[in-house]
């Protein structure tokens, strides 16, 4: 049978999740990515001070806050991978995970306009990159309180009666995020080399998510084969709208971005409201 042959994959799977999932496996992230941040401090004060080889000078900024948004977006590399992995759980948390890293990337942004401004800070040029990261800062948090009420809110919808078809839904989730576990490394690698040769700014984010709204769409799609029903494949297609609405935010410019990313948030909790107060009964079980 099909399912006994993929069962290894999963077991792969399964490792590493629980192996990222890990207390020890986080705390030695978080070293890693302040231990960059202060080399990139360094690095920054060398290339300043024309310390720092011409081949390393020209891949080098010379803005300290640079410093600041490696490592947020280092956080964000972190976060995406456990994105990735959340799939295989369920579609309503993995939409939990997509608040909080929607939230992320705004702050990231509010952190970002920082390296617009001269060195010592200073605001002569104009409010504008003031205004900006008071819009980023402000939609973080709406998102934030919108995470806060979707959690309340959430319930496993249970769609899945038959034990071996819920089994054969799982092991498809886990495949999908298998396949995108080795994407996800495949494109940090891509991008890093063309850094490192041609000196080329990475798109990093741009395309894992691009590549993850082709992983929603085929959620939708496997979703519909063991819960054909028209609830639950309102529900599931609606959260994927919520998460392409998201996504397609980090394309927008200021102030498009943020409006985009609040409506987003408030669309999944309204949704999130309205299937759970009209669905089934026999679905409504919280988690």
């Amino acid at each position: 049978m099909l399912t006994e042959k993929l069962e290894y994959l999963t077991t792969g799977f399964d490792f590493i999740h629980q192996l990222w999932e890990r207390p020890k496996t986080q705390r030695a992230i978080a070293l890693i990515i302040f231990c960059v941040f202060i080399g990139a401090l360094v690095a920054i004060e060398c290339n300043r001070e024309g310390l720092l080889p011409d081949w390393l000078a020209i891949k080098t900024p010379t803005s300290h806050f640079q410093a600041i948004h490696l490592a947020f977006s280092l956080i964000l590399v972190q976060e995406v991978m456990s994105l990735i992995l959340s799939i295989s759980d369920s579609l309503s948390r993995a939409l939990g995970k997509q608040f909080e890293i929607m939230a992320l990337i705004l702050l990231r942004n509010a952190f970002k306009e920082l390296t617009v401004l001269p060195e010592p800070v200073s605001l002569a040029a104009g409010p504008e990159p003031l205004f900006r990261i008071a819009q980023s800062a402000a939609a973080a948090l709406i998102i934030f309180i919108c995470l806060g009420f979707y959690n309340h809110l959430r319930k496993h919808q249970n769609y899945i009666t038959n034990p071996q078809e819920l089994m054969r839904y799982v092991l498809s989730k886990k495949l999908i995020s298998l396949v995108l576990v080795w994407i996800f490394f495949g494109i940090a690698a891509h991008d890093a080399w063309l850094y490192l040769t041609l000196g080329q700014e990475s798109r990093f984010f741009e395309t894992a998510y691009t590549v993850l709204i082709f992983a929603d769409i085929s959620l939708v799609l496997i979703s519909q084969r063991f819960m054909p029903t028209f609830h639950a494949v309102f529900r599931n297609s609606g959260f994927v709208i919520g998460t392409l609405i998201m996504r397609l935010a980090l394309s927008a410019p200021s102030p498009w971005d943020a409006i985009s990313s609040v409506f987003a948030a408030l669309y999944v909790l309204a949704l999130t409201w309205a299937t759970n107060y009209f669905g089934p009964k026999s679905t409504r079980i919280r988690a």
